[in-house]
């Protein structure tokens, strides 16, 4: 599993504009890995401008089919529309996303591994039973970094190492 903005490309602020997706370096190469080696992938990620009144699910929606076109295409892409202040269950940190991903692709949860940019998306695997992973980028802050049980300097070498099936993978 990985979230999307930041992770699988790059972070536009409340983006709702599908000529804006850039994939983030490694990105198709290490979802060929996994599609390789047969392992289903998902993206879940928190998608507050729905709330916000800054984007529509449409919106949504078309940002997230042209990147799965660029990377080549992923199992399931579920994503959280609410703000910080609903507190509802499906916005990470919560579980909710991973748990609904872990579903769709019919596998159980502690047999997922999700890799993102911030702690929020560590903290939703962990408290969906999944490992997470931290790939740091300039919006990380350096107490995540710290925080993060695995890390890896790039996305690339996240995929590589949880095809390894080792618990770490760099930095």
């Amino acid at each position: 599993m990985f979230d999307r903005d930041g992770t699988l490309v790059e972070d536009v602020p409340y983006n709702g504009d599908p000529d804006l997706v850039r994939p983030m370096p490694g990105a198709r190469e290490a979802l060929d890995l996994l599609r390789a080696a047969g392992v289903p992938t998902a993206v879940v990620s928190n998608q507050s401008g729905i709330g916000r009144g800054l984007l529509t699910d449409a919106d949504v929606r078309r940002v997230n089919e042209r990147a799965d076109a660029l990377l080549g295409g992923l199992d399931t892409w579920v994503y959280c529309p609410h703000v910080p202040r609903d507190g509802c269950a499906c916005r990470k940190p919560r579980p909710g996303l991973v748990l609904e991903a872990a579903r769709r692709l019919g596998v159980d949860p502690g047999d997922c591994v999700l890799i993102g940019d911030i702690a929020a998306d560590v903290l939703a695997a962990r408290a969906a039973g999944a490992r997470g992973v931290l790939v740091p980028t300039a919006a990380t802050l350096p107490e995540e970094v710290a925080a993060a049980p695995l890390t890896a300097r790039d996305l690339l070498t996240a995929v590589r190492a949880v095809l390894a099936g080792t618990r770490g993978g760099g930095s």
